[in-house]
């Protein structure tokens, strides 16, 4: 499998663009998986549902790793990159298992999504002056573990043609294929 992550901060157009990807190429999206967990709690979250939540990213990366041939594409909303800087910025820690798993479950490429886009509330969200900061956290993580990465900017179907492109230029090899 061919995992590309779509990532940024809150409001950054992550969710929209790993969808027009994934229906552009005609393959996979897998959707955040922290907004739909913490959507279903009815309580404030704690540091034992981030874990969950990184736990179950890296189960659903598994799965989808074994279904998937190596020459597959699959967009993702988010992964641990996220979830560690979330760790780092509401708890000041990060637990070692979710570095190794970061070593270990590394995608192929990450478009790092800028937050050129306006800031728009929703009930998960929390930190609309924190995404300069965070941009900035995510850059430094995925420089630290090596993993392939291009700033995204534009807005609407700019951000899909940069995206395409930065692909593209990053030797990304995508063939697209025909809608089933």
């Amino acid at each position: 499998m061919k995992a590309v992550v779509v990532s940024g901060p809150e409001s950054s157009g992550k969710t929209t663009l790993t969808f027009e990807l994934a229906e552009y190429f005609s393959v996979t999206g897998v959707p955040e998986y922290a907004r739909c967990y913490i959507e279903r709690l009815n309580r404030p979250y704690t540091i034992a549902d981030v874990e969950t939540i990184a736990k179950r990213q890296i189960a659903i990366f598994k799965l989808l790793k074994r279904r998937k041939n190596s020459d597959e594409l699959v967009f993702f909303d988010t992964f641990l990159i996220i979830t560690k800087v979330w760790f780092q910025e509401v708890y000041k820690l990060c637990p070692i298992w979710l570095h190794l798993a970061i070593k270990e479950f590394t995608p192929v490429f990450v478009l790092l999504c800028n937050p050129d886009i306006p800031w728009i509330y929703d009930k998960i969200r929390e930190n609309p002056d924190k995404r300069e900061h965070l941009l900035n956290c995510y850059h430094q993580e995925f420089e630290y573990y090596n993993i392939d990465f291009q700033h995204i900017n534009g807005v609407g179907h700019e951000r899909l043609v940069n995206s395409v492109h930065a692909l593209f230029i990053n030797g990304i090899k995508i063939e697209k294929n025909e809608p089933t």
